[in-house]
């Protein structure tokens, strides 16, 4: 795997270095120790696998904050995705940065988010099939947010939003 720094600290892209031959090729997704040689702490406790319907379903930005700060590992399975990150972490020098990226199959690139960023996503397509891995069990009542549209932060969401659930419409306001 080749580990890429994004805008936000802690934050990596993920390659794959797939081997191959005549019959297509395999790539190791994850690896404990490659993850701890890339200077990353990350023990799964729970994977996730999310369905969108319909292109344009903005989901998130959400995050927990301590104690259960969950760092998650993210891929677009099926489809393609819009996905980004806001740094929530006040103690972080990269406070309320964003970062942004396109993740396909066809790209076949992860994202590694650490505990305490919000973590959003729009399809991109039909019917996509996204999987995340998080080392924290969610705990209902210590979810964060951060609003989709919050102009401070002027994500540029490729897709008119759609569909949005009603809690990610009423996170309050960076400025607020």
């Amino acid at each position: 795997m080749i580990f890429t720094r994004t805008t936000i600290d802690g934050a990596y892209l993920i390659d794959l270095e797939p081997r191959g031959d005549h019959r297509g090729s395999f790539a190791r997704a994850f690896c404990k120790r490659e993850f701890a040689a890339a200077g990353i702490a990350f023990d799964i406790v729970q994977c996730n696998l999310a369905h969108t319907d319909h292109a344009g379903v903005v989901r998130g930005l959400h995050f927990q904050e301590a104690p259960n700060g969950d760092s998650k590992l993210v891929r677009c399975v099926s489809g393609g995705v819009f996905d980004v990150l806001v740094d929530m972490r006040p103690d972080s020098h990269t406070f309320r940065r964003t970062f942004w990226v396109r993740l396909d199959p066809q790209a076949r690139q992860a994202l590694f988010i650490p505990g305490g960023v919000a973590h959003g996503y729009q399809a991109l397509v039909d019917h996509t099939e996204f999987l995340y891995m998080t080392d924290q069990y969610y705990v209902a009542g210590l979810e964060k947010g951060v609003r989709f549209d919050d102009p401070s932060l002027a994500i540029p969401w490729p897709l008119p939003p759609r569909d949005v659930a009603p809690r990610d419409m009423t996170w309050p306001l960076l400025g607020q």
